[in-house]
C-alpha cells in the first residue's frame, strides 16, 4: 500500500472513472513517479475487461467512451471533461521489432511480462495498493533501469527501446546497466537506422529534457548510438555542462543547440522537426550574442529584431550572468514606429526607393538605441522626399 496516498487519486474525474470499472488499475508513469516521489503527468488505466465491456460499464456510469485505439484495446473516458486512456490486459502474439500483434487476456503478469522496464510495469489499484509482478519496485528505489527478461529480446521487440532506454537511465538511473544490457544496446545500434525520424526526435527531446541528460548522452556515444541517430552532435559536451552547471532550463532545443558545433547542419530536416522547432534551433544558433552586462541602451537594439525569449537563450549559452537575461525578460520590445505608407506620405515613389529609405531610417534609429520617437523618425525620413522643384 502506498501511503500516503498520491494526489491524482483524489481526484473526482478519476475517481468516477475507477469506480465505473472496479477491476481497472492505474498503470505507468503515474505509477512509477507516485512510488518515486514524483508529480504525475498522464493518469492511464489498464483492465482485464475487454473493450465492449469497458464501453458498457462506462455508459451505465454515465460516462463517455470514445474509441480512440480499439486495434489495441484502447478507449479514453471522459470524466468531468477529461480524458482517461484505458487498455485492455495484453500479451505479445508475434512482434518484428515495429510492430506487435496482440491477444487480449485477464492476466496482469503477462500483460507486465510483455512492457519494456521493470519500472514501468507497476500498477496501483484505487485504494493505492501497488501490484509488482518483475521486481519494478527494488529496482526503481536502487536506481537501476532494467529491461523485463531477456535485453536483447526486448529490444527486438520493439527497437525504439533502445532510444527510450537512455532517456529513463537520464531520468531514474542511479547505476550503470549491466554487461548484458550494454550488449544488446551495442547490438541493437544497426537497428536504428529503421526507426521513423518523428520518432527518433520525440526521445531524444524527452531525453533532453531531464534534469541532467549528461551521463546518458556520454553512454550512447560509448556504445556508438549517437552517431547513429544524430551524427550532427560535436564530441564536446562542455557547452552543455555548463548549462546544466548553471541551472539554465531542462529546454530541448537550447541544450540540442549547445551540443551542435557552429558550423555542424541542422539536424531538423532530417528529423522533421515542426516548422516552429526548426525555426527556433535555427535562431538559437544565430542570434546574436547580447553584452556582458544588463546595459538596456545595448540590449534594446537586438530586441528590436529577436524575441526575448531566443536572446535569453543565446545568454545562456554564452554565459552571461543572470542580470542580462533579467533585464531582456524585464525589457519591453522596441517597435520602429515607420511604416510603409509613411515614406509615400514624404513624397517617396513605391519601389526600390522606398525600401532602402526605410531601411536607412531604421539603421539610424537602431544606432541610436531606439530612442528616436515617431516624429524624429519621420523627419529623418523626410531626408529621403523628392529634391525639391525649381
Amino acid at each position: 500500500m502506498l501511503t500516503p496516498l498520491p494526489e491524482f487519486l483524489a481526484d473526482p474525474a478519476l475517481r468516477a472513472v475507477l469506480a465505473a470499472l472496479p477491476r481497472a488499475r492505474l498503470v505507468g508513469g503515474a505509477v512509477r513517479d507516485a512510488v518515486a516521489g514524483r508529480a504525475a503527468t498522464d493518469i492511464d488505466l489498464a483492465t482485464p475487461d475487454p473493450p465492449e465491456a469497458v464501453a458498457r460499464c462506462l455508459a451505465q456510469a454515465g460516462l463517455s467512451a470514445v474509441p480512440t485505439g480499439l486495434a489495441h484495446g484502447t478507449l479514453t473516458a471522459v470524466s468531468a471533461g477529461r480524458g482517461f486512456e484505458i487498455t485492455t490486459l495484453r500479451r505479445d502474439l508475434a512482434t518484428d521489432g515495429r510492430h506487435a500483434v496482440i491477444a487480449f487476456t485477464d492476466d496482469w503478469a503477462a500483460d507486465a511480462a510483455r512492457r519494456d522496464f521493470t519500472l514501468n510495469t507497476l500498477s496501483m489499484t484505487a485504494e493505492g495498493a501497488v501490484f509488482d509482478y518483475t521486481g519494478g519496485l527494488a529496482d526503481l528505489r536502487a536506481g537501476v533501469v532494467r529491461f523485463v527478461g531477456d535485453p536483447a529480446q526486448r529490444l527486438a521487440e520493439d527497437w525504439l527501446r533502445a532510444l527510450r532506454f537512455f532517456r529513463f537511465q537520464a531520468r531514474y538511473g542511479r547505476v550503470p546497466p549491466d554487461a548484458a544490457t550494454l550488449a544488446a544496446l551495442r547490438d541493437a545500434v544497426p537497428r536504428l537506422a529503421g526507426l521513423s525520424a518523428e520518432r527518433v526526435w520525440m526521445e531524444m527531446k524527452r531525453l533532453l529534457a531531464t534534469p541532467d541528460p549528461l551521463a546518458a548522452l556520454g553512454l550512447m556515444r560509448m556504445l556508438g548510438v549517437l552517431d547513429a541517430i544524430l551524427p550532427e552532435l560535436s564530441g564536446d559536451t562542455s557547452a552543455l555542462a555548463a548549462l546544466v552547471a548553471r541551472g539554465a532550463p531542462a529546454d530541448p532545443l537550447l541544450r540540442l543547440a549547445a551540443l551542435l558545433a557552429d558550423d555542424a547542419p541542422s539536424p531538423a530536416t532530417r528529423l522533421r522537426f515542426s516548422r516552429a522547432e526548426a525555426a527556433r534551433l535555427a535562431a538559437l544558433r544565430t542570434a546574436p550574442m547580447p553584452p556582458v552586462t544588463a546595459d538596456a541602451a545595448a540590449l534594446l537594439p537586438l530586441l528590436a529584431d529577436w524575441p526575448a525569449d531566443i536572446l535569453i537563450g543565446r545568454a545562456w549559452l554564452g554565459g552571461r550572468d543572470g542580470a542580462v537575461r533579467d533585464a531582456l525578460a524585464r525589457l519591453s520590445r522596441p517597435v520602429f514606429p515607420l511604416r510603409g505608407q509613411d515614406a509615400q506620405g514624404a513624397g517617396i515613389a513605391p519601389g526600390k526607393a522606398l525600401g532602402e529609405a526605410l531601411a536607412a531610417v531604421r539603421a539610424w534609429w537602431l544606432a541610436e538605441r531606439c530612442v528616436p520617437d515617431r516624429a524624429a523618425c519621420l523627419a529623418r525620413l523626410r531626408r529621403f522626399g523628392p529634391a525639391p522643384t525649381r
